[in-house]
């Protein structure tokens, strides 16, 4: 009985050590900002949102939490409201936040003549950044009216992509540069203009 006892003990104590070294091995931690998977209590890669736990034996890598989700989500109106018109005003200096992101790209919008355009028209783009504020490929269409005519819709992508162009690339401060890069941007352009019944019933 003495014997099975020690027997056990030693297995035991043995597993122990094992574990021990495998816990001590070093970890890779990917520090690029977002790009952690998420995972559970019982998994040892990092979590989303933070790296940083008492029971981690470092680095500790705390990422920046912003409140607007994992893609940033914007509507640009051509004819901005009364009360809003200081957000489509560009930032007079580098942009720090998501705020000035958000009136730097608002401010880019120019939208197609009357002539090719649809009153109520809607668009919604989707492209990034890359650290130093230019883009990152061509905004991908992910949305138009439907019922939108085939020349309308290429008419509204032009317009948007040369807004962009122009506007690119962006100047970001180190921060808002590290953060944004790669990450995806969603804008839904909105025409409120009001452009008569003709071009209404395009």
């Amino acid at each position: 009985m003495v014997r099975r006892v020690v027997i056990c003990l030693m297995i035991a104590f043995a597993g122990m050590i094992v574990a021990g070294s495998a816990d001590a091995r070093p970890r890779h931690i990917d520090a690029t900002p977002f790009a952690h998977a998420p995972c559970s209590v019982l998994s040892g890669r990092p979590c989303t949102p933070y790296t940083c736990s008492v029971f981690n034996r470092g680095p500790c890598i705390p990422e920046i939490d912003y409140p607007y989700g994992e893609n940033l989500q914007l509507t640009v109106q051509t004819v901005p409201p009364q009360d809003d018109k200081a957000q489509y005003q560009k930032p007079d200096h580098d942009l720090d936040t998501i705020g000035d992101l958000f009136a730097a790209l608002r401010s880019c919008w120019s939208p197609p003549p009357a002539d090719s355009a649809r009153e109520n028209m809607q668009m919604t783009v989707r492209f990034s950044f890359n650290r130093s504020g230019a883009m990152i490929g061509a905004p991908r269409m992910t949305y138009a009216t439907a019922g939108a005519p085939a020349d309308v819709r290429a008419a509204y992508l032009k317009a948007i992509n040369a807004s962009l162009n122009a506007c690119a690339p962006l100047k970001f401060s180190d921060g808002l540069g590290g953060a944004l890069a790669g990450r995806p941007i969603a804008i839904r352009y909105v025409d409120n203009r009001n452009l008569g019944t003709q071009q209404g019933a395009k």
